[in-house]
């Protein structure tokens, strides 16, 4: 199936800035929108807002100022205990360290992403299974983490994260941990995720991995300097060296 766009952003964030305590200005007026069924790269190196930028995205984090819009919903109309419960049905998340508990096995691992759901622990577990085949891990279900190598594990953190069918996926260095062939084997699979109509963000420092998006928002002192897509540069006050 071919990614489909929405009418509506996913993602809409409006002169976003975010200060914290000390004088410190990670975010300065980011205006950044995400269409449903898109695939790109947020792009920047070590110190760049791009983390920052993720956890807003993400409503980890609430801006100082400017207005962030999450599958329509302004988040600063919501409760923390509201905020939470939107994050819990549209975003997932996929980080660089797997974030897995150990002991238990692969199905569980995933199940348990979808407990605060409010759905049976036998749909939980049946959700987990056809993400698990999603993600080419059927004949795996029962490993445990320490019974599965590096790419295994990030597609069971892939396949928890896209159980609940959010609306945004994303994944923060995905590849971070994982030998050549590995990563490889991810952003495959986020390609074919993307194929199948996901809407994903990968976040990364990693320029190759960005060219390989059809999409790059670069980010650099707190501000998107440029947005290219499939070739096409929309600078955002980029100078020469924003594409570094």
């Amino acid at each position: 199936m071919t990614a489909t766009t929405h009418p509506e952003p996913v993602v809409e964030l409006t002169g976003v800035t975010k200060e914290y305590p000390g004088g410190v200005t990670a975010l300065r007026g980011v205006d950044l929108s995400i269409g449903g069924g898109e695939l790109l790269a947020i792009v920047g190196p070590s110190g760049s807002g791009k983390s920052t930028l993720l956890h807003i995205v993400g409503t980890l984090d609430r801006p100082t100022a400017g207005c962030v819009r999450i599958a329509g919903h302004d988040i600063a109309a919501l409760s923390d205990r509201s905020l939470s419960a939107l994050r819990s049905r549209h975003v997932g998340f996929v980080f660089q360290s797997f974030h897995l508990v150990p002991g238990i096995s692969a199905r569980a691992n995933v199940a348990e992403g979808l407990l605060y759901s409010g759905l049976s622990r036998a749909e939980r577990g049946r959700r987990a299974a056809h993400a698990l085949e999603r993600v080419g891990l059927g004949d795996r279900m029962d490993h445990r983490p320490h019974e599965l190598s590096g790419g295994q594990k990030q597609r069971v953190a892939i396949a928890r994260a896209v159980a609940g069918a959010p609306d945004l996926l994303l994944a923060d260095e995905p590849t971070g941990a994982l030998d050549t062939a590995s990563g490889e084997s991810v952003m495959e699979l986020l390609h074919e995720l993307n194929r199948d109509g996901a809407t994903i963000a990968v976040i990364t420092h990693d320029n190759e991995i960005a060219a390989s998006l059809p999409r790059q928002v670069r980010i650099r002192d707190g501000q998107v300097v440029a947005d290219i897509r499939a070739g096409r540069a929309a600078p955002a006050g980029a100078d020469a060296g924003a594409a570094r």
